[in-house]
């Protein structure tokens, strides 16, 4: 067999084996997960009309139910990848990855197996956040097929990109409550961007912290794409974070997995 062949065999088999850890213990998932819905259901029903009043122009809670949705998705992904520093951090601590090293099995395919397993996790939790927010009265009604294309693409390749940063952190991580602890910026980082109200809404000191991070442009690009509101340079800065982090965190993780077993 073919190099490529090989590393697809090996990768499809850790894949599974993933997925097969991930049935069996959903509870992390699901808690992971329920953080998002308890925050959207949170701000819209508890502070859903202060919240529009607050962002002025006439909004009412079905305003602000749209405007709150693109965030809560992005950071149901980086509650997500929460869970794969987590199972990365087990598997290195737990003596399979020694295992795993004296087999004939392509090397890469260990991280690349839990990758895709997070993606893929990542696109069902999106899913259900989805749903959810559909059921208490989000639309978009204004986005074209081509924009719902842009929007999948962008829930996609950011979750790529968090998930291999959270595969470093995973991989850097003593134990499982210490990646869990390493990869909470993931979830920090969506509370101090646009996620939640405007930048400009924001103390003049503070805007820039909101502005000049990772989320707040593929936030204000998905909700471009879904609610046509105006995206200008944020979609071309969503894609350079994307592919810078998932640039950082692929060679941080290979790095770190190529080093002696500890």
């Amino acid at each position: 067999m073919s190099t490529l062949a090989l590393t697809l065999r090996d990768s499809s088999t850790m894949l599974r084996r993933n997925l097969l850890h991930a049935r069996r213990y959903p509870s992390l998932t699901l808690n992971l997960l329920l953080t998002p819905v308890m925050l959207l259901l949170l701000f819209v029903y508890i502070f859903g009309d202060v919240m529009s009043a607050g962002m002025g122009g006439g909004a009412d809670r079905d305003a602000y139910v749209a405007y709150l949705v693109p965030g809560l998705i992005l950071m149901t992904i980086g509650s997500t990848t929460i869970g794969t520093a987590v199972s990365v951090s087990n598997d290195m601590t737990e003596g399979i990855i020694a295992r795993f090293r004296t087999m004939a099995i392509h090397r890469g395919s260990v991280l690349v197996g839990h990758v895709i397993g997070s993606v893929l996790q990542s696109v069902l939790s999106v899913v259900f956040v989805g749903v959810v927010a559909l059921a208490i009265g989000f639309r978009s009604t204004d986005a074209t097929a081509l924009e719902w294309l842009a929007a999948f693409g962008l829930v996609a390749a950011f979750s790529v990109a968090l998930t291999w940063i959270a595969v470093g952190m995973g991989l850097i991580s003593p134990n499982a409550e210490a990646a869990s602890n390493n990869a909470l910026p993931l979830i920090f980082l969506p509370l101090i961007s646009s996620t939640f109200v405007p930048i400009d809404a924001m103390p003049g000191w503070f805007q820039p912290i909101a502005e000049y991070q990772p989320f707040t442009p593929a936030i204000e690009t998905l909700r471009g794409l879904l609610l046509g509101t105006e995206i200008g340079h944020n979609g071309w800065l969503a894609l350079v974070w994307c592919v810078a982090l998932t640039v950082l965190g692929y060679f941080w993780s290979k790095s770190v997995f190529d080093r002696d077993p500890r």
